[in-house]
């Protein structure tokens, strides 16, 4: 199998990944595509140095943060981040209905409202990372990547609950 193939297979399996950063890290549909494309682009460029020395999936997590991180700097220093809210969600409305689109919205609003560090904390919550997954993602230590994102986790409720006035 080419090369080019197998990082395509991989990616199709993995896209969940890439889309769920684009969503934390942008809050506008053109941006979170914009996002999306980046990654795929940053992620092919450097596939030829992935080693396999962890799954790809840990690999692509790391390439995905970094890009999102560095394409959001990137983005603030061309011109101001509009403050509008998202308009279209990427939700495959097969599995979400409306009242999980409003909860998704309120949620994804909060999130765009955390740092990029508590961004990748929540991400990594959400897809059941371990405190040990989510110590060696960041490079931090198990006790320390738990204590962050337990901050994280009270800096979002409170601002959802901002949010929905409770």
């Amino acid at each position: 199998m080419s090369q080019e193939k197998e990082f395509l297979e991989k990616i199709e399996k993995h896209k969940g990944v890439i889309f769920k950063i684009s969503k934390m890290y942008m809050d506008n549909y053109d941006d979170q595509n914009d996002l999306y494309q980046e990654i795929i682009y940053q992620a092919w460029k450097s596939y030829k140095e992935f080693k396999g020395k962890s799954g790809f999936s840990t690999w692509l997590y790391r390439t995905a943060l970094n890009t999102a991180i560095i394409f959001l700097k990137s983005e603030k220093r061309r011109s101001f981040i509009q403050n509008q809210r998202i308009e279209h969600l990427l939700v495959d409305h097969e599995i979400y209905n409306e009242e999980d689109d409003r909860n998704m919205k309120v949620m994804y609003d909060a999130i765009h409202e955390l740092s990029p560090i508590d961004k990748a904390l929540i991400f990594f919550f959400l897809e059941d990372f371990s405190g040990k997954e989510i110590a060696s993602q960041l490079g931090i230590t198990e006790v320390n990547a738990r204590v962050k994102l337990n901050r994280a986790k009270a800096k979002l409720k409170d601002i959802i609950e901002k949010q929905t006035n409770f």
